[in-house]
This record gives structure tokens, C-alpha cells and sequence, in this order.
């Protein structure tokens, strides 16, 4: 007969019944009762955030103006300034100057702006009060424009460009001339008075400089009316936007050799002293400030109001006459006493110049469709080689020196 399996499976049962005993008196130290712990699922990583696509820059240095009587031209800018990015290389990059950029963005460091940094681009003007004609040159704007011919029944254009000008102690002429020749690869035959200068210095210099990148005339030159006095390129781009000449007009290599090519020989140019602009856009009064150069002998602290109205042609002065109680005159001196190199309105009972930075156009930091420059030529150089290039000297010359300039 087989033995049956139940006294086995009792004692089983039995072995399981005592086990569960001693787990309810001390339940804290049964693991049959220690709950069951689920591992949290994964999380991974948030995503960046994308970074937002901004619109490319158009090109910002020709125009075509909205009828004989518009005097706003362009539309202001913002960008971000990138790795390694500074004003200079953001203001080369826009096809605008060096004091451009520093009026428009007060206490940013030139050097170290920070990546990242939204900065003003100043690239909306206010034209000069002069003759839609052939060259005008506004050197307290340190810019340059020209109106090439057009027929009656098309509309004026307008091409524009920072320009370097005449240091103290070399200023660039004012008035009117004309352009009597132009030149290609330039021999600049050196004037005494800047082989002394330089001689003080320790440099000399010799009596002629061939074509080629040592010379600072670049690679194009406009030869004026005036004798010695040029409007040409330059082996320095980084003295574009500044006091940084001898006397003459100088341009970006990539503005100068457009310039080359468009403005034919015979044409008239004008040079005006205007720090303060003023021009009617969609029923405002803008104006649009920059600083008044050092040696200006004008008394604009005080006779501003009496030089402001002599700045205006007589067509303006006689509508801002008839708004004149539209017009904030308070923002106007404020604006005279901090510049920014942005037209602001000034009538209308529109907001001031941080609402116009605030509503302008964030695009990205990128060469504008369509530029002269490729981005890539004559680039920039650092902070010490820039300040150790430029030299930056602003010794007064007897009057007598100053008539004589070639750079």
C-alpha cells in the first residue's frame, strides 16, 4: 500500500502558518508585506528651446525715395551680436560707421558688447538739407549720398555710406565742387605737411607710395575740384565712420569700387556740416541727431535755436513754422544733448527714441541680401592693432597746413 502525500503537504501548510505569525507580530521586518516600490519612469531631458529664425537684413544702402519732397529714408534695426562679434564687425557687416554704432548704443562696450546682447543698428536717415543732386557729404553724420540723374517721371533714388573724414587739425572741407577725375590703383604722391607729421612720430614716410595694400588711398580714388582733397577707398576699413583722415573722404573697398563705376566725372558735390536733421515722414517731424564735431567753431550751446533754423531749407523752416505747436521742442534739445544717430519724432505726440529702438526690426546678424561687401574680404582687426593703426592723432596743424591733404 503507498503512503499518502497529505502528512507532507500538512506540514507545509503548518511551516507557512507559523511563518505568517511572526510576520504579523513584527510586520515591519517581514519582507513578504514590504510593498513593492515601481521605478519611475525615465525623464528625459527638456528639449532647447529653438532658437527663433529672424528675418534676413535687406540691403540698407540705396533708396528709393516716395517723392521729391520724402527726407526719411531706410528703417532702423536690431540684432544680436554673436561669438566673438564686436560693434565694429556688426557695423562693417551693416555698412555702417564706427561713431553710428557707438551713438546708437550708449555705454556698450565697442570690444566686448557680450554675445547675445540685442544692439541698435542705425540704418534709417534723415537727408541732409541739401540739393537732391549729384554727391552730398554730411561730415557730422560721417556719411556719404548720392542722387544719380533721373527722368521726370521716375522717382529720385538715393545710395549711401559711412565715410571716414578729416581728424582735428585736418578737416574736410565744406561747400560745393565737383569731381574732375578718377583713378584706379592711385599713386599717393605724399604732402609735406603729413611726412612731418608723421616724421614727429618717428615714420618716415616717402614721397610716393605705390598702388597696393600698403597704400591708404585703396584701390579706387575720386580726385575733386579742390586740389589734394580726394573722396577714395581705403587699406584701413576700420577708420570708416571716424575722424581718422587726413582731410579726405574715404569709404569701405566695397562701397568705393560700386562708387567707382556709378558716378561719372563732372558730378557735383556738396559738403555740409548739419549735426542736426530734421525731415517730415507720414505726417511726424522726425529729427535725427549726431554729435557736434570738436572743432566746430559754431556756439551751438548758445545760439542752438538760431543755427538749428539755419539748418533748414527754406521749404522745411516755413512747414515746421506752420506745426510749430505740434512740435515737442523739449524732446528736441534733448535729443541735440544726447545723440543717438536715430531719427526720432518730434511732433505728432509719438513716443521718443526708446519706443522707436523697442518697435524696430530684430534680424540676424548676418550680411544683408544684396551688400556690396561678401563678408569675408578686409576683415576687421582686433582692439590693439585697431587703436595702434589709427594712431589717433589730433594735433593742430597751423591753418596753412591744413589746406594741404591727400589721405
Amino acid at each position: 500500500m503507498m503512503r499518502s502525500p497529505l502528512p507532507s503537504l500538512t506540514n507545509s501548510f503548518a511551516a507557512l502558518a507559523v511563518a505568517l505569525a511572526a510576520c504579523v507580530s513584527g510586520l515591519a521586518g517581514c519582507s513578504l508585506f514590504h510593498p513593492v516600490v515601481a521605478q519611475p519612469p525615465a525623464v528625459s531631458a527638456p528639449a532647447a528651446p529653438l532658437k527663433p529664425v529672424l528675418p534676413k537684413p535687406a540691403v540698407t544702402d540705396r533708396f528709393v525715395l516716395e517723392s521729391d519732397a520724402s527726407d526719411v529714408v531706410g528703417y532702423v534695426q536690431r540684432t544680436v551680436i554673436g561669438k566673438e562679434d564686436t560693434l565694429p564687425d556688426v557695423a562693417r557687416r551693416f555698412d555702417v560707421g564706427y561713431e553710428e554704432m557707438l551713438l546708437a548704443n550708449p555705454g556698450v562696450d565697442p570690444w566686448l558688447p557680450g554675445v547675445g546682447r540685442e544692439v541698435v543698428v542705425p540704418t534709417q536717415f534723415v537727408l541732409p538739407a541739401a540739393p537732391h543732386e549729384g554727391v552730398v557729404v554730411n561730415v557730422a553724420a560721417m556719411r556719404i549720398f548720392y542722387y544719380p540723374p533721373h527722368k521726370k517721371d521716375e522717382r529720385q533714388q538715393v545710395f549711401t555710406h559711412p565715410i571716414g573724414i578729416g581728424k582735428v587739425g585736418w578737416r574736410t572741407p565744406e561747400g560745393s565742387t565737383k569731381i574732375v577725375s578718377r583713378q584706379k590703383d592711385p599713386v599717393w604722391v605724399v604732402p609735406k605737411s603729413v611726412r612731418d607729421e608723421h616724421a614727429e612720430d618717428g615714420e618716415i614716410l616717402p614721397d610716393k607710395v605705390p598702388a597696393g595694400p600698403d597704400n591708404p588711398l585703396g584701390q579706387y580714388a575720386f580726385r575733386l575740384g579742390w586740389p589734394s582733397y580726394l573722396i577714395h577707398g581705403t587699406n584701413k576699413p576700420y577708420g570708416v565712420g571716424m575722424r581718422s583722415s587726413h582731410g579726405c573722404m574715404r569709404l569701405y573697398p566695397e562701397d568705393i569700387a560700386v562708387f567707382f563705376d556709378q558716378i561719372p566725372i563732372g558730378t557735383k558735390v556738396t559738403v555740409v556740416n548739419q549735426p542736426y536733421l530734421f525731415g517730415w515722414r507720414e505726417g511726424a517731424l522726425y529729427m535725427q541727431a549726431y554729435a557736434v564735431m570738436e572743432d566746430d567753431s559754431r556756439d551751438w550751446a548758445r545760439n542752438r535755436k538760431h543755427l538749428l533754423d539755419r539748418l533748414l531749407s527754406p521749404k522745411l523752416r516755413q512747414r515746421i513754422a506752420d506745426h510749430d505747436r505740434e512740435i515737442d521742442w523739449q524732446r528736441v534739445g534733448e535729443l541735440a544733448h544726447a545723440p543717438r544717430a536715430v531719427p526720432v519724432p518730434v511732433s505728432g505726440g509719438r513716443d521718443g527714441v526708446d519706443a522707436v529702438v523697442a518697435q524696430s526690426l530684430l534680424v540676424d546678424d548676418s550680411v544683408p541680401v544684396g551688400s556690396n561687401w561678401d563678408g569675408k574680404s578686409e576683415l576687421l582687426v582686433d582692439e590693439k592693432t585697431f587703436r595702434n593703426l589709427l594712431g589717433e592723432r589730433a594735433k593742430p596743424l597751423p591753418v596753412s597746413q591744413t589746406q594741404a591733404s591727400s589721405q
